[in-house]
Formats: structure tokens, sequence, C-alpha cells
């Protein structure tokens, strides 16, 4: 509750945060149209693929002529990564290859890194925060984004003496989205694809929205990050805000939760798409126990909504603000040495899952694509299974059949080890015992 203080100070000593973003899309453009407004903060550089549109993205959200002139745009993250006028590095990419490479920079070059990028996370967060551990560098989830703020309930209630129960957020769920594709998806979001065409929409990407993937992914991060367990694929039940804690109770005390303290995923529409009402679609949840009499009767004083029993409750955020917000973690990390979320342990994965059946001698599409959704599994299960994670499911072919739902494996495509990502995933992999061990 003092960053601000803290960020007025740094401003009088003539001493801001020095922070570079690699990546000036969407995420990246919210925070830069903050970024000037707060003290103790300066953008010193930009790195994207295109510096023109970079220097049209800081224009597009308000930069001066003079503001201008004070950042540098580059199109390496490596060259960003590398300037001395940057402490705290941002990586909004999307791309996890991309984030690997650019944590292992960070790491060389001491600079403290918030992910964005939690595709990168999913894939290999918790081999990514052991190595920034060791190198003395944070490692963070962005705040603004679910993840790091369902953590930062997770933390509320568990520092508040209450147990986590489940914790999570809302989307737009039907089981049929799994099957969702580039080609259908402008459909289900009720917009023509001309219009689509005209905004500038990214058919892939808002079909990983749609398709349970982001769902997944984002999970993932939490479940790694807050030792929450990780069901063998999301439910999705349809919920409202008020029943959070009736739905979101474990199935031994009347609840829909297979296990008790697990991350998972609301749906804003019933089973037979009707809106829910009082939905929770951009929001966050964490749903705890009152773990005594005492308790219980202090929720009923409080008004607090409860489950049947009067044993479990919720608190909720109704949005969350992308990177409107982002600006918390980089002045939590530079002022505190604080990470608004981190992984801790391989806990959860997410695993390439056939939409159709597959054939042999097909070409995977990734994320959000026409051949594969992401699935939530936990790592122990994905592991057993040599599940292919989502994120390596990308441009690789296959030399096997699968059948739609299963999952795709390892032995299931060609796929090169010598490629730097794949080889640091095939590393966690092998060193998750010793993940294990930090954890415990």
């Amino acid at each position: 509750m003092n960053l601000h203080r803290l960020l007025q100070q740094r401003e009088r000593e003539q001493r801001p945060l020095r922070v570079g973003l690699i990546g000036a899309g969407k995420f990246g453009s919210m925070y830069l149209s903050q970024v000037r407004r707060t003290p103790g903060m300066r953008l010193t550089t930009v790195a994207d693929l295109n510096p023109a549109a970079a220097r049209e993205a800081l224009t597009r959200v308000g930069f001066s002529a003079a503001e201008l002139a004070e950042v540098a745009c580059v199109d390496d993250g490596r060259r960003l990564i590398d300037r001395r006028e940057v402490e705290i590095v941002i990586d909004a990419t999307g791309s996890p290859a991309a984030g690997i490479a650019h944590v292992l920079a960070c790491c060389q070059a001491r600079k403290h890194i918030v992910m964005v990028n939690v595709e990168a996370d999913a894939l290999a967060g918790p081999w990514l925060a052991r190595q920034a551990r060791e190198a003395g560098i944070v490692y963070s989830l962005a705040y603004g984004d679910q993840p790091a703020l369902i953590c930062e309930m997770v933390d509320w209630a568990r520092a508040c003496g209450f147990e986590v129960i489940a914790a999570g957020k809302g989307t737009k769920y039907l089981p049929a989205y799994h099957a969702s594709t580039p080609a259908t998806v402008w459909g289900h979001y009720g917009i023509t694809p001309e219009d689509a065409r005209l905004g500038g929409l990214n058919a892939q990407m808002f079909n990983s929205f749609l398709d349970g993937t982001k769902s997944a992914i984002e999970m993932c991060a939490v479940a790694n990050a807050t030792g929450l367990t990780a069901p063998a694929g999301l439910g999705f039940p349809p919920c409202g805000v008020d029943d959070l804690a009736r739905v979101l109770r474990p199935q031994a005390d009347g609840g829909q939760l297979p296990h008790r303290g697990q991350v998972e995923v609301v749906s804003s529409l019933e089973r037979d798409g009707r809106p829910v009402f009082r939905d929770l679609r951009w929001g966050v949840y964490v749903v705890f126990a009152a773990g005594g009499a005492y308790v219980e009767r202090c929720f009923r004083e409080y008004g607090l909504v409860t489950d049947p029993s009067g044993r479990f409750t919720a608190m909720y955020k109704p949005y969350h603000l992308i990177g409107l917000e982002l600006g918390i973690s980089v002045a939590s990390v530079g002022l505190r040495g604080e990470p608004t979320g981190a992984p801790e342990a391989f806990n959860a994965d997410v695993v390439a899952t056939a939409k159709r059946d597959l054939k042999a001698g097909e070409t995977l599409d990734g994320e959000g694509g026409f051949t594969v959704y992401g699935k939530l599994l936990p790592a122990a299960q994905s592991l057993q299974e040599g599940a292919l994670p989502l994120g390596l499911a990308h441009k690789v072919r296959l030399v096997r059949d699968v059948a739609a739902g299963q999952s795709v494996r390892w032995g299931d495509v060609e796929i090169d080890e010598r490629q730097p990502a794949v080889g640091f995933r095939r590393d966690m992999e092998r060193g998750s015992g010793l993940l294990a061990r930090a954890r415990g």
C-alpha cells in the first residue's frame, strides 16, 4: 500500500526505475499509456520487430515529441536487454521461444524481468524462475494479467489465515468451443469476419481465448506459483459471483471440485448457451473456508455470501485492467525486489490436445489454431504420459495419427531437440525432481 509513496521518493531523488518493453502490441501499449503518467518510473527503450510500429504506438498513447526523443526504439529484444539504460525488462511478446531467450539473457545481464509472456511461463516457467533466482534477479508474473491478480488474492487469503479452496477466473465457455478454429471463431463472438478484418483482429489469438487454451495456460501459471492443485482438465462450471462458494466447494461438501485447494475457471454461459446471472467473465476470484464456528459467525455478521453450510465464502474482482495495471509489477520488482507472483514448483502443465482426428503427415499450428488446443494437466501426469507441451506444438509434423480429444505425445511428432526452447523444456523435465524438492 505504499508503492506510490516510494515511487514519489524515487522521483524526488531523480532515481526513477528505468524500464524497457519488448513487444509494443495491445498489452504493451496499455502499459505505455500509463508509464508516462507514473512518477519514479521512466520508459527508456522499446523493442519491437517493427520499430516504426513501436514509435506509432508511443504516439498513439500520448507521448509528446519531447517524450519520444527520450525513448530508444530497437528491433531486437537482446539489444534492449544489453542497454545500460534498462534495469527492468518487460517481455510482452507472447512467444514461448522468445520469452525463454529473453529470461536467460536477463540472467546474464543481471536485469529483472516481468513476464507478460504467460505462454513462456506455462512452457518452462518453473525452470526459468529457478535460473533467475540463481542469477540473483527477480522473475515476475505481470500484474493486470489474471494470473498475477489471482496469486495476489490467494496470498491475501492465506496471509489472513484462511484455507484456500479454489482460485481462478471467469471466461466464456461451452464444451463445443474446444473444436473452434480461426475459421469459426468470429461467429462465437457475434461479429462478422469482415468486421474482424476491419478491426485488425487476429483470429488465431482470439480463438485461443475461446477454445480453452488461454484458460489452461493461465491456470497453469497460477498452480505453479501458488501450489494449488491442477485438475486433469478444467471443468468450466457455469457460475455467477453469488454462487462461487456453493459451486466451487469440494464434492464431499456438495460442490463440484474434485480436489480441495485447486485452480478452476468458471463459465459465463450455461451449458445451453444462456448467460449466467452476474457472471465473472472478466474477473478473478478466490474461495476460502472459515475454518471454525467463530469465523462462520463472523461471515454471517458481516454479510458475506456463503454456501448453504456457511463454511465457505468467496472474494472476487469483477474486472482486470490488463496492461493498465502492469506498473504494479514494475514497482514491486524495482522497489521491493518482490515478484507479483512467480513459479515455485512444476505443479501443472499445458499439453497439446487434438481438436479433431489428426493424421500422420499433418503439421500442428499451435495455440488457437486448427489442430490442437491446450489442456491443463497435473505435471506428474503430463510427464508420465510423455505429453507434448502446447508451447512447442507449432510447425511440427505428426508422424503418428492422434484421435480427437487425445494428448499429442513427444513421440507423435518430428521435433528438433537442438532448438533452444525445446532443449530448455527437456532440461526442466529432467530436473523436475529438483523443482519438487525446492518446493518441499
